[in-house]
């Protein structure tokens, strides 16, 4: 059984522990990590990561919304540079979050749009972040989807109407360890949405699942999540891990 973690950033301080992090991964399957940029300061240890298991790690490239301040111009100036320097394989972590700060909005969103633009020049996939912005970031890839967008909504938490709408925009949902959650209701709506539009994503350190809730999670925890979701969609954990093993690969053609 062949899994792929579609969002961690295993590059932070926390994980230094790296040979036995690779090892829990090969254990459980997990045969991918992909791993999202958050701003200037770490792109060198994202790429070093990468460089180290080209056949493990796929590198992405973008500012995360959290990581826009006044100067962000200049932070996406550098990022761009860096994005058209090296082969990375989508465009991410990129969005607009609504629940840390929102005295930045409109900046958040500048940046937001910039960077899709910068997927729909280099044909790359999209990591988007959305954490009380999924109508304000669903919007925004309205506004430029002309059928060459794809991506992924990662760590979906919406309700089974927004999930249709970003279905409907060829894009896929990210469903991590919150869906392990008892009362976060992400369960009951993934139970409702087609296997084929789902992706697994640990977005480790962060949101660890069940049992591990509240400790660093680990791209080997995917397995956890898989078997949550088989419960959920009433199928085999092994249709589960192909299937959206399947979709990773459709989408970053990797």
């Amino acid at each position: 059984m062949k899994l792929i973690d579609t969002h961690a950033h295993l590059y932070m301080e926390q994980f230094d522990d790296m040979p036995e992090i690779i090892q829990r991964c090969k254990d459980e399957g997990v045969e991918r990590v992909y791993l999202p940029n958050v701003d200037t300061k770490s792109i060198d240890v994202l790429d070093q990561l990468a460089a180290s298991d080209p056949s493990m790690f796929y590198p992405m490239m973008g500012l995360h919304p959290c990581s826009v301040t006044a100067d962000y111009l200049d932070d996406l100036a550098t990022i761009k540079d860096s994005l058209k320097a090296n082969d990375y394989v989508g465009v991410g972590e990129i969005g607009i979050d609504m629940y840390w700060d929102k005295t930045l909005v409109k900046e958040q969103v500048n940046a937001y749009h910039i960077q899709i633009g910068w997927a729909k020049e280099m044909k790359l996939p999209i990591i988007i972040h959305s954490r009380d912005s999924l109508d304000m970031t669903i919007a925004g890839i309205k506004e430029y989807q002309d059928g060459t967008l794809t991506g992924i909504f990662h760590c979906f938490n919406g309700t089974v109407e927004q999930a249709q709408e970003i279905i409907d925009l060829g894009f896929y949902l990210g469903i991590g360890g919150v869906v392990t959650f008892k009362n976060a209701g992400v369960d009951k709506v993934v139970a409702q949405l087609p296997l084929e539009s789902l992706v697994l994503e640990t977005d480790a350190p962060y949101l660890s699942p069940v049992p591990h809730r509240g400790k660093r999670n680990e791209s080997a925890y995917i397995s956890i999540i898989a078997e949550k979701i088989a419960e959920l969609k009433q199928v085999s954990m092994a249709e589960v891990a192909k299937v959206t093993y399947d979709n990773s690969i459709k989408i970053f053609h990797s």
